[in-house]
């Protein structure tokens, strides 16, 4: 392959997607390659949540049904612009909540254990968070969490099986949750399939897309998916602690939610106060509380920029980006101990590079350093995330010479080989 700075310049003059990255505010003097855990603020959410506060100060209450953005209806119009990024129907998606909340949300409407169907399926590579929330939800209907939540185990330590999974649908299943993107190695699972599979034994389904929604495109209403829940302060770049999302299949619509609560409510009976809910007819009356208005403006603006580049070109540009990166790690790095751990086919491969070396905690504070932002997985984990909307090929070049300078020189070794209090 052709490794010269040069090549990496032509590859960034023919990008498309190109002039996106002038949206956003970018850390001086540093290669951001941590997108997949925070995305970067972007001019257009930085105004949203300027327009918001202005709302707020000129329209004070009225603000719920007057201005540019009625605060009344915004959940909803989220859950329309971000129904392209899944595959959905604007009804079936709602911008609300946490994605654990949304979880929690979920499991109360759709984890029904009767007679022998009891389990819950997850998985030994999802996100804790997942699993203490499965968890908990199993205790409270009386059930034990090491009987009762069954976990597909991987293989090789870094990606799952979907014939494993299938195997795991027994007649005692009656739930399941899995990401659609594997958090470490950047697996993407096979969703249809698994979909399917378990359609055919009457269990519901439904996926964890925090780290694949503006990533990858997705087909969840084809698909007939029953569920899915989302951040959206990874790659659709709303900011620390943004407003979630949660679709739900227009065939579970109409349907009280296991968790109801005041914007559970149909909108023209919320404030009847009736003691009695009526449930809003769409995704709507999965919500909660009243929406997190300052939380959800930045996604306006950052989902304006989806709209536009389309998630087709969006993961085009990705998997260039990762190959690109995989392709110098092998040609600049033979024999500094590193491995690639994310899979290799385009199908299966997220939005990063997932590298593993027992010297990783350190390298990644050398990485550091150095400007480059990578992200550390315990125990030996280096996830590097080359962002299609603001990172360039030329990034991706620069970071392996800083690493590969970083290796021969060994200065990874001033550094304690240890996480710090977050990674």
């Amino acid at each position: 392959m052709n490794i010269e700075k040069t090549y990496a310049a032509s590859l960034d003059q023919q990008d498309d997607l190109a002039n996106f990255r002038n949206e956003f505010y970018l850390p001086k003097n540093t290669i951001y390659l941590d997108g997949n855990s925070l995305g970067l603020l972007s001019k257009r959410a930085e105004n949203k949540i300027n327009d918001m506060v202005e709302s707020w100060k000129h329209h004070a209450i009225d603000g719920w049904t007057e201005g540019s953005q009625p605060w009344y209806y915004l959940s909803e119009k989220l859950g329309a612009m971000s129904a392209p990024l899944i595959g959905a129907k604007p009804e079936e998606v709602m911008i609300t909540g946490s994605t654990t909340i949304n979880l929690h949300q979920i499991t109360a409407s759709f984890y029904k254990p009767e007679g022998k169907r009891t389990k819950i399926l997850a998985d030994t590579l999802n996100f804790p968070s997942d699993i203490y929330a499965l968890k908990s939800q199993l205790k409270l209907k009386g059930y034990d969490p090491d009987e009762h939540l069954v976990q597909v185990k991987s293989k090789d330590g870094h990606t799952l099986s979907t014939q494993d999974i299938v195997e795991a649908m027994t007649d005692e299943t009656a739930f399941i949750v899995l990401p659609g993107v594997l958090y470490r190695s950047g697996q993407v699972l096979d969703m249809q399939t698994l979909t399917r599979e378990a359609h055919k034994r009457d269990i519901p389904i439904g996926f964890d897309l925090c780290h694949s929604i503006g990533s990858i495109p997705h087909q969840l209403s084809e698909w007939g998916v029953d569920f899915a829940f989302w951040c959206t302060y990874k790659h659709l770049n709303a900011g620390p602690g943004s407003v979630a999302g949660l679709y739900v299949n227009e065939k579970h619509l109409c349907h009280e939610p296991g968790l109801a609560g005041w914007f559970s409510s149909a909108k023209d009976k919320q404030f009847d106060m009736e003691h009695t809910l009526t449930p809003a007819q769409d995704a709507g009356a999965y919500q909660i509380g009243t929406p997190h208005l300052l939380s959800a403006a930045p996604l306006l603006g950052s989902l304006e920029m989806f709209q536009e580049a389309g998630i087709e070109k969006i993961r085009k540009k990705s998997l260039q980006l990762t190959q690109y990166f995989m392709e110098l790690i092998e040609s600049e790095l033979t024999g500094f101990g590193f491995t690639i751990a994310n899979p290799r086919d385009t199908a299966m491969r997220g939005g990063h590079v997932y590298l593993e070396h027992p010297d990783a905690a350190r390298i990644c504070k050398a990485l550091k350093a150095d400007g480059v932002i990578p992200d550390f997985r315990k125990p030996n984990g280096i996830r590097l995330a080359p962002v299609a909307l603001y990172n360039t090929f030329t990034e991706v070049w620069e970071t392996i010479q800083i690493l590969k300078t970083i290796m021969k020189e060994e200065r990874y070794q001033s550094y304690v080989n240890e996480r710090g209090v977050i990674a």
